[in-house]
């Protein structure tokens, strides 16, 4: 009985999944079976998320459902313009420390973003390349800390914007609140953390971490990055967020958000930069 309940859960959680993507699908009319995506799992040393077998599983069920084709890969040697001219956009779900073992692998990510790449980043992401400024700036700045793991809410922002979309207007859940240290002020936040329902006992550090945040701190964000599609969630720390609906449901509209602005191949016409931590080319995409 144990068994056919779980077969039972696993379809209804696809189902829900291939639901919230076709209405997306049909909404944006992106031609998924043109797009080709690269998950990519590799930490470097130190804490390693227990979740990231789970976030894989959930990505290739959302891939299935949309019918896009997905690679997985731990491998940094698959950083290379001849690899990554295929993929329309990346996915880096709870990657922490180091992932690249060079910069001639660092410069091919950059260049990829420059191309036009998209990016999705979903949890400890914000601890990943700590050393390197171009990539804490990509991903909006750099992990500094969190509270326990535990229940409290989280606010809708910008009900209008597409990574929200169908995501109740607060929502209460299990999870880590982190605190970004490096913030670059080009994000804009769809998701808040409301720091008035976290546990009073931390109250003093969370007020000095919000800075001029005040009750609301950034939990999901995106923006145009270097030539690049950048959204990003610091929630789905539990392993169970990779079953449940509504977290699935928010990386869904992350990642349609970002399909919708990338284009199906990078055009390496456009990158430019030959050094990890070259200057900005300043467009107006990446104005704050």
């Amino acid at each position: 009985m144990t068994g056919n309940i779980k077969i039972v859960a696993r379809l209804a959680f696809t189902v829900i999944a291939f639901i919230t993507l076709s209405v997306n699908c049909s909404a944006q009319r992106i031609d998924w079976k043109k797009m080709k995506v690269l998950i990519y799992t590799k930490n470097g040393k130190g804490y390693v998320h227990d979740n990231i077998p789970s976030a894989v599983a959930s990505l290739e069920k959302i891939a299935t459902g949309y019918g896009f084709s997905a690679d997985v890969s731990d491998d940094p040697s698959k950083f290379n313009e001849e690899n990554l001219k295929q993929y329309s956009f990346l996915i880096f779900p709870s990657t922490n420390q180091d992932v690249f073992d060079t910069d001639e692998q660092r410069v091919a990510f950059r260049r990829y973003i420059e191309a036009g790449g998209g990016f999705v980043g979903l949890h400890s992401v914000i601890g990943t390349e700590r050393s390197w400024d171009w990539f804490k700036k990509m991903l909006g700045g750099s992990f500094a800390w969190h509270p326990p793991f535990q229940k409290y809410t989280i606010k809708v922002l910008d009900a209008s914007h597409p990574s929200v979309a169908g995501m109740p207007d607060t929502w209460v859940k299990d999870d880590e609140c982190y605190f970004i240290k490096e913030m670059y002020p080009g994000v804009r936040a769809v998701l808040a953390h409301d720091l008035s329902t976290l546990d009073p006992k931390d109250k003093d550090r969370i007020t000095t971490s919000a800075g001029p945040y005040g009750q609301y701190y950034p939990a999901a964000w995106y923006q145009q990055y270097d030539g690049g599609n950048i959204w990003i969630t610091a929630l789905g720390h539990d392993k169970k967020d990779y079953e449940d609906p509504t977290y699935v449901r928010h990386i869904v509209s992350g990642i349609t958000w970002v399909a919708t602005q990338s284009k199906v191949k990078p055009d390496y016409k456009k990158a430019y930069a030959t050094q990890r931590d070259q200057p900005l080319q300043v467009t107006t995409a990446n104005q704050p």
